[in-house]
């Protein structure tokens, strides 16, 4: 069995330069501009970048529009609990007046009323001076 060897510095440095080798072997693999792949992958990112942008400018379009619905529904509902307030306030008025009314018509049959006693009051007592004698 083989013992356990600690690479030493030339190990290491020998390890490092293999590994920026093989990172440029890398990088070299990858199509570069002009090339049928790179223009493939080029193109794929575009179309995607395409759908990408319609997407959200259908997406942007549906909440302006569901935006405008909202706002329109809004503004139908408050235009309707207006009107609601409005018909109430109107009949709040009516009723108000015609309590109004039934007020003072009320008040006019008790002013007569009380007119009436008054005079008959007033009849009676010059009825009675009239079939008094003076002495």
């Amino acid at each position: 069995m083989k013992s356990f060897k600690l690479p030493d510095f030339a190990d290491r440095q020998k390890a490092a330069a293999e590994a920026r080798q093989k990172a440029l072997e890398k990088f070299k693999a990858i199509p570069g501009p002009g090339h049928p792949e790179f223009e493939a992958k080029k193109a794929e990112r575009e179309r995607v970048a395409k759908e990408r942008d319609a997407r959200q400018e259908a997406k942007r379009k549906e909440q302006a529009k569901k935006a405008a619905e909202d706002a329109k529904r809004k503004a139908e509902e408050e235009a309707r609990i207006k009107a609601e307030a409005e018909k109430a306030a109107a009949e709040k008025k009516a009723l108000e007046e015609l309590e109004w009314q039934i007020h003072q018509e009320t008040e006019a049959a008790r002013e007569a009323e009380l007119k009436a006693r008054r005079d008959a009051r007033y009849a009676a007592r010059k009825a009675n001076k009239k079939n008094k004698p003076l002495f």
